[in-house]
């Protein structure tokens, strides 16, 4: 082979081998920060990991909201999430979003502990009355409890 055309072979071999080290990272890097959504159906069928953040979404169950004082410094508060077939208990010990009501949709960011618990790290909450989140409606239909989209 002559020498310019060994250079060239060495150069298109070596630009193949770093884009896809760049790709790879990029893929493991953007999967590392995926946070997958999960039902309280699909985490009381044991599909949700436990190791991992996930998001949970579904309905704050009425009458379910507790406040709960820990220590002086910290307030928890426990309520439960449903999708009106099954129900996860969560935790939560920041400050709630001004939204956030019992019977209303909720998204919330965190692990499941031990004990089954979900113990989220972050809350979200809708933003006016007509409005539910479109994981929220796919999970209620899914579980045969379809919300009316209105118009």
């Amino acid at each position: 082979m002559k020498p310019h055309r060994k250079k060239k072979l060495l150069a298109i071999v070596g630009g193949v081998l770093a884009l896809s080290v760049a790709v790879g990272l990029i893929l493991y890097a953007s999967g590392q920060k995926m946070n997958l959504f999960y039902t309280p159906s699909e985490i009381a069928q044991g599909k949700a990991p436990l190791d991992q953040i996930i998001r949970v979404g579904g309905l704050v169950k009425m009458g379910t909201v507790e406040h709960v004082d820990r220590d002086d410094s910290v307030l928890e508060t426990r309520f439960v999430v449903t999708d009106k077939a099954m129900d996860i208990n969560v935790t939560f010990d920041r400050v709630l979003p001004d939204l956030f009501r019992e019977g209303q949709g909720v998204v919330a960011l965190g692990r499941i502990d031990e004990q089954g618990v979900f113990v989220a790290t972050e809350v979200l909450a809708k933003h006016d009355e007509e409005y539910k989140a479109p994981e929220v409606l796919d999970a209620l239909e899914r579980a045969g409890h379809p919300v009316k989209k209105d118009d």
